[in-house]
């Protein structure tokens, strides 16, 4: 009978494409042929649910992160994200923002790493964009004495990516940023961001979906990037949106269909709190919407994230016909986290974290789909 530590590595090698990522490099920790085998990479690791990057341990400086699947925490060393906030979270890259309002693009586990320009500034007053070559004065005393460390948090809503940069080094990334979150694109090699130009109103999310960027207005208004002549945004398809006044607006690729999701807050005992969701389909051919009002096998995961699904089939604890949420309220006298689970059959809110977060500065959860290959 071969002993555990002599099996061949084809067989071995097998037994991983079983293992979720945390667990194959516990397999490594065994012996020197499992941890060899472990290193080969010859299967992706199977699929779990998304992890939550959770803020920078004060003492250690190291990065937490809480698998779902596995309702564990984990504090990792990442010297990259030390002191830096996320603001996005795209095919496993997270968008973090240092003190000095530049950012990098990150994969936290193969530490592979995109040095970001500085981020646009803005003008609160008049809502014009402006590109900067070094750090403004208004960074440190700005239209409502803002300091570094605000601005910090303040100064990118969301980042998206068109690619995976593993696959090719041609990818676009997407940022809103600023008062009323204005879209501005950056490629690998650019010096600095490109603001688009569009209208002077907030929007809400971006989305890239079948080759093309899609942003949404707060006043519900879809619009598309073109960036031919110079970078605008355009109007297109009807008005989105069920007539309510939704806390967020969200924009998903769910299986080649785009969806626009609204979600709902009501204030209990002095915060904010969601209570439910809408799922709406824009048909942009036919100019008419589709309202969803189940998901069947699949579960979305919605915050400052990707929009992203996961199939529940495939992935062991998932909810079915769920929407994981987590996201940033701006109260009245601080900022913090309104997190759950929202199940579309009974219109019920669960939990699926019971550790109360109010985050400090540095580090809000966002959902990551952990990549290591």
């Amino acid at each position: 009978m071969v002993a555990w530590s002599d099996m061949t590595q084809d067989v071995l090698a097998h037994i991983t494409s079983f293992l979720p990522f945390p667990d194959i490099y516990r397999f490594g920790a065994v012996c020197k042929n499992w941890r060899s085998v472990s290193k080969l990479r010859w299967h992706p690791p199977a699929p779990e649910l998304l992890w939550m990057v959770l803020e920078e341990d004060s003492e250690t400086k190291k990065r937490k992160f809480y698998s779902l699947s596995e309702a564990k925490h984990y504090s990792i060393e990442i010297p990259e994200l030390q002191g830096r906030y996320i603001c996005g979270s795209s095919y496993g890259w997270l968008f973090a923002v240092d003190i000095n309002i530049t950012g990098i693009l990150i994969n936290p586990f193969t530490r592979e790493c995109y040095e970001l320009p500085l981020f646009p500034s803005y003008n609160e007053k008049s809502n014009v964009t402006t590109l900067l070559e070094k750090v403004p004065s208004d960074y440190i005393d700005g239209p409502r004495g803002y300091t570094f460390e605000e601005m910090q948090t303040l100064i990118v809503f969301k980042a998206i990516l068109s690619h995976d940069p593993r696959d090719t080094s041609d990818f676009t990334a997407m940022i809103l940023f600023g008062e009323i979150n204005t879209p501005a694109f950056w490629r690998p090699g650019d010096s600095s961001w490109t603001v688009v130009d569009g209208p002077k109103y907030r929007m809400e999310d971006v989305l890239y979906f079948k080759g093309n960027f899609y942003v949404i207005s707060a006043m519900n208004m879809l619009h598309v990037v073109e960036f031919e002549p110079e970078p605008k945004l355009t109007e297109v398809g009807p008005q989105i949106g069920k007539g309510g006044c939704p806390e967020q607006r969200y924009l998903m690729d769910f299986n080649g269909n785009m969806l626009f999701i609204e979600r709902y807050c009501e204030d209990v005992e002095g915060l904010t709190i969601t209570i439910g969701f809408n799922v709406i389909e824009p048909n942009l051919e036919e100019n008419c919407l589709y309202e969803w009002f189940d998901i069947d096998d699949y579960a979305m995961f919605l915050g400052r994230n990707s929009s992203i699904f996961v199939n529940s089939s495939h992935v062991a604890k998932c909810k079915k016909n769920g929407i994981y949420f987590t996201d940033l309220i701006d109260g009245f006298s601080e900022r913090y986290q309104d997190l759950g689970i929202f199940d579309m059959t009974d219109k019920k809110i669960s939990t699926f974290y019971s550790v109360k977060v109010f985050p400090p500065r540095i580090g809000s959860p966002i959902w990551l789909t952990p990549i290591l290959w």
